[in-house]
This record gives structure tokens, C-alpha cells and sequence, in this order.
């Protein structure tokens, strides 16, 4: 029998990111940069306002109070995204606006609250809703220089590296790329994975279960494992236990396809259906070459792994079909080869050491992987060892692994925590 290391080793010998390609940036989301990016331009691209209020020399209004305001002459407006601009000189101020260019001869701003917003009055505004066109502001106290003013280049300057090759892009990445001119970025694509469950007695939620069916779960849950893993995942659905029908549908999947994984049909029973689909012989060597093999762990001792397909193949990773056997061979062995592929230097789960403070007893030669609940270095185990148990699943937020050597851990041991949650 393979152990765990062994088999997951095996797998990622064969994996690689996918080649690279140029997406529009909202395309990009959740793909891993491929390149460094460095900035072809100053960011914020001129000196601009941070607020709303009017450009002035600071000269202008040393000692100005509300008593003695300094009184200056309005020759114009700028608005965010204005290109002509008029020439501050001595005695003289232009309304701004929140993002607006600075204009020649200016060297600070007056916020609004700090004058009588054109008004007159000698009082403090508190808006700029004063009509366009004011002849006279008055500033009601001194403005240093560069107040108010984002500088040229100052969040960014032109040839910095801004994003590194590996980085995932989410939300605030593109919005850097989009500030700093990016249409387009080069990226590892997201692999696309095909999932379906086996099994003759699968139903589709929601329908009627008639005696001996059950409802289909498990490629509802890798599904959306694999789209929690950074996969765009396509859900298949179940298959019945019909060898042609099987290949049919791997067939008719191929195409899109940089990765399928199966659950259910792996073991040793009359109608193990992807072992013997995919097994040489019976004209399964046209899809390709898929090895089972039985592993040193419980639950996910059965499992398979190849490549169907023409030419180079996609690969498979074939899964026990008992719930919780197959997401927990998910998370050990299909999550790393989606991470792989996306191109992360990340692939695995975090694994902590905590204390669990009951006895642990485990199977003799096998690594066990029990649902857990982990919290502030403690670890208990969430409901019974069965590999059908949902429910108990539903509730971990771990796994607790107890290494083959060992069959038993009297409370209070140190174990090995696979964590659920990045």
C-alpha cells in the first residue's frame, strides 16, 4: 500500500501551473499574476486637491483670522478632471474641487470650512454651494504650504514594482492595475475542474428518493471545494454504475476540462464503476491510463489517479465515494493540484500543533484523519469516525491527523491540526 506522502507526491510530480495568458482585468479575478508589474506612471499623476475649497499662495494668508480674514480675488473654478487652468497670483485664489489639478502658482489649499465660501459674510462655509463665478473669498486663517495637496507620485512614482509574479488578484490588485493604466494583465488561468459523483442509486436534490437512493451530496461539496480552491468548477452530477455511459461522459467532458475528479466507483465491489471503466482493458486504454491504488489512511484508502484523454491527457483523480472519505481526499490531494496549478506557492493547509484533551485511538498501520473543532491550541473531535457522517463534517472546521505508528493518545497530547480555514 501507498502512504499518504507517497501518493500526493506522485500526483504533484506530474502537475504544473498552466501556462500563461493576457486577461481583461475583471477576467483576472482570483488568477495568479504571472509577471512582476511596474508602473509605467506617477500615481496619483499630478499634484490634485484632497479637498474641497480654494487653491491659494500661502503668502496670502499669513495672520489671517476670522477678525482679519485675508480677502482674495476668485479668478476661477477647477473641477476634477478640468485641463485649462488659471494662474494663481498674489492676492488671488481659485475654487477647487476634491481631485482636481492644482493650477500654476498655487501652493496649498483652504478647505472650504476654513472660509466664508466666497459668501462675504466673514464667516466659516461649509460647502461649496456658492454660485460659480465669485469675485472675492475670504480665508479666515493661515494655510500652510503643500496643505491639502496630493503630490505628484506620492502613493506611486514611475518604475516602482508595484505586484509580484504569485500574487492572487482580488479586488484591491485590479483596482491598482486599473489605477496605474492596466487594461490588461498576464496571468495563470484558473483550471477548470470537471466534477461528477457515481452511482446507480444518485438522485438530484430535490427529487423524490425512492427506495435504496440516496441524494446526490458529493459533487455538490467538490464542487464547491473546487471553487474555494481558486477552480472554476463545473458540476456534472451523477453517473450511473454503466461502464460506456461512463466513458461517454468523460468523453464528452474533455474539452473543457484541465482537471476531472470522481467520487464513488474505486474500491473492490461488483460494480465499482470508474476502476473498471478506466482499467486496461475493454477498450479503456483509448482514455488513457488511470493506476488505483489502496493507501496507508482512513477514512480515503481507495483512490486513483491518471490521465484520459489524446495526447498529453487531463488528469483524473479518482475518489471514494463515501461523503466523508472524499472530502477529506479533496482537501489532501485535489486542492494542492488545483493550488498547483493556479501557480501558488501555497498549496497546502495550514497544520498547527494543538492539544487535544481527550483519548484518541487509532487503526494500526494507517494515518487517521479525524473532523475536529479547533480553537485558542485546543482540539476535540467532532462526531464518530464513520465516513458517512455529514452532519459531524458540516461541524469541523479541522482535521486531526494521528500518524500510522500510533493507535493510541491518552488526553492531553500534542497532534498534528489540519486546518479547514485559511
Amino acid at each position: 500500500m501507498w502512504t499518504v506522502d507517497e501518493h500526493l507526491a506522485d500526483i504533484l510530480g506530474e502537475m504544473a501551473p498552466l501556462p500563461p495568458i493576457e486577461l481583461q482585468l475583471l477576467d483576472a479575478q482570483g488568477c495568479t499574476l504571472a509577471e512582476d508589474v511596474v508602473a509605467a506612471t506617477d500615481l496619483p499623476p499630478f499634484d490634485n486637491s484632497s479637498m474641497d475649497g480654494y487653491a491659494v499662495r500661502t503668502a496670502d494668508t499669513t495672520g489671517a483670522t476670522e477678525q482679519y480674514p485675508s480677502v482674495l480675488t476668485v479668478v476661477g473654478d477647477i473641477a476634477a478632471g478640468a485641463g485649462e487652468l488659471p494662474k494663481v497670483g498674489p492676492g488671488q485664489a481659485a475654487r477647487i474641487m476634491t481631485g482636481a489639478p492644482m493650477p500654476p502658482g498655487a501652493e496649498a489649499v483652504a478647505p472650504v470650512e476654513w472660509t466664508d465660501g466666497g459668501t462675504g459674510s466673514g464667516r466659516a462655509a461649509d460647502s461649496m454651494s456658492a454660485p460659480v463665478g465669485n469675485e472675492e473669498v475670504r480665508v479666515l486663517r493661515p494655510v500652510g504650504e503643500g496643505a491639502h495637496i496630493r503630490r505628484r507620485g506620492s502613493d506611486i512614482a514611475t518604475g516602482d514594482a508595484v505586484l509580484s509574479a504569485g500574487t492572487v488578484l482580488g479586488p484591491t490588485q485590479l483596482g491598482l492595475l486599473a489605477a496605474i493604466g492596466r487594461g490588461t494583465v498576464r496571468v495563470r488561468p484558473r483550471p477548470r475542474v470537471v466534477v461528477l459523483s457515481t452511482g446507480s442509486e444518485l438522485v438530484q436534490p430535490g427529487e423524490p428518493v425512492g427506495p435504496g437512493q440516496i441524494s446526490d451530496s458529493n459533487s455538490f461539496t467538490l464542487t464547491a471545494a473546487a471553487r474555494d480552491a481558486g477552480a472554476i468548477a463545473y458540476r456534472v452530477g451523477g453517473v450511473p454504475d454503466d461502464p460506456a455511459t461512463l466513458r461517454a461522459v468523460l468523453e464528452d467532458q474533455l474539452g473543457r476540462a484541465d482537471l476531472i475528479v470522481t467520487s464513488g466507483g474505486v474500491s473492490v465491489g461488483a460494480y465499482d464503476v470508474v476502476k473498471e471503466a478506466l482499467q486496461p482493458g475493454d477498450g479503456a486504454e483509448s482514455y488513457g491510463s488511470v493506476d488505483f491504488r489502496r493507501l496507508r489512511m482512513q477514512p480515503g484508502k481507495p483512490q486513483g489517479f491518471g490521465r484520459i484523454g489524446s495526447g498529453a491527457g487531463v488528469p483524473l483523480l479518482a475518489l471514494p465515494g463515501n461523503p466523508v472519505s472524499s472530502y477529506i481526499s479533496f482537501e489532501l490531494f485535489v486542492r494542492p493540484v488545483i493550488r498547483t496549478m493556479l501557480g501558488s506557492t501555497d498549496i497546502h493547509r495550514p497544520v498547527v500543533r494543538a492539544v487535544c484533551p481527550v483519548e484518541l485511538r487509532s487503526p494500526a498501520g494507517r494515518r487517521q484523519f479525524l473532523r475536529g473543532w479547533y480553537q485558542d491550541g485546543e482540539v476535540r473531535p467532532v462526531g464518530g469516525e464513520g465516513s458517512h457522517l455529514v452532519g459531524a463534517l458540516a461541524r469541523a472546521n479541522c482535521l486531526i491527523a494521528v500518524p500510522e505508528e500510533t493507535t493510541s493518545l491518552s488526553g492531553g497530547s500534542a497532534v498534528d491540526v489540519v486546518l479547514l480555514t485559511d
